[in-house]
């Protein structure tokens, strides 16, 4: 008994610190949709820069909104993009690397030279591909990330599953008759998604990242829609006269991706096997 608890991780803490602030994220996201201390798009010029207080618990910007509405509405779009666009990655990424895993042969070539060649385009510029032909909007922005996604979760899958049908309890279910299908079903599913859940809380920081970085250029949320990239570029030229106006939005955006990064890597270390003297963090 105390051989097996001297190899039984401690829960990393990088996993609850994470798992709190990612819970934050969730419930701010949620109360925009019920209650907000404004109405987002709501103007004032009268009150234009307010410091805060209690009508105003950030203050303004420079037409007189609320920053704390503006913040909690934006929560609201961060996570839709990176629930949509992390979604779509890890549902077609990982199809395609199992497929490639189960078929091997010239299917598992073709997946991997897709996935290389599909890396060779950042999501930026995907979407400003996308924003020359479609306009710019969060719909191109999501796909752009999405697209981003596949060939990274695609490439895990693919080899998360080959270790895996190399066991020898998956020999011996295709002994027994077992179909491919079956066995990525029944077997090697189950075993590679501890491992792409924790990527997919990483790609969930990157995609935060990747929509601040798309409204700040004006292809991702388009106005009167808040954005904490958006509120960054308009808070730009305004550094000296109101830096609170950037510090805020940025301060939310390092906290979400340092939330998921953090979730990520206690997911890891949480799934990996035991071993002595792991880190807690």
């Amino acid at each position: 008994m105390s051989a097996m608890n001297a190899t039984r991780p401690p829960r990393p803490l990088s996993l609850l610190l994470g798992g709190l602030l990612t819970t934050a994220l969730v419930l701010a996201a949620a109360l925009s949709w019920l209650w907000t201390p404004h109405a987002f798009e709501a103007m004032n010029l009268a009150q234009r820069f307010a410091p805060p207080s209690a009508q105003h618990w950030l203050g303004t910007d420079a037409y007189g909104r609320d920053i704390a509405s503006q913040l909690l509405v934006g929560a609201r779009s961060t996570l839709a993009v990176g629930l949509v666009a992390v979604g779509l990655g890890l549902l077609l990424g990982t199809g395609l690397g199992l497929l490639a895993a189960a078929r091997r042969g010239w299917v598992e070539q073709l997946t991997l030279r897709l996935a290389d060649f599909s890396l060779a385009f950042p999501a930026l510029l995907t979407a400003i591909l996308l924003s020359a032909v479609r306009g710019p909007g969060l719909g191109n922005a999501v796909l752009a990330i999405a697209l981003l996604n596949i060939p990274i979760f695609a490439r895990l899958a693919r080899a998360s599953a080959a270790s895996v049908w190399a066991q020898n309890y998956v020999l011996a279910a295709r002994a027994c008759g077992k179909s491919r299908w079956r066995i990525t079903w029944e077997h090697i599913l189950p075993h590679c998604a501890g491992v792409l859940m924790a990527q997919a809380s990483s790609q969930f920081a990157l995609a935060i990242l990747a929509e601040a970085a798309l409204s700040y250029l004006g292809l991702g949320v388009q106005a009167p829609a808040p954005s904490w990239g958006r509120m960054l570029s308009e808070a730009q030229s305004l550094l000296y006269q109101a830096p609170q106006l950037a510090l805020y939005p940025g301060l939310a955006i390092a906290l979400a991706v340092l939330g998921f990064q953090l979730l990520g890597e206690g997911l890891r270390q949480l799934l990996a096997p035991p071993t002595q003297g792991r880190s807690p963090w």
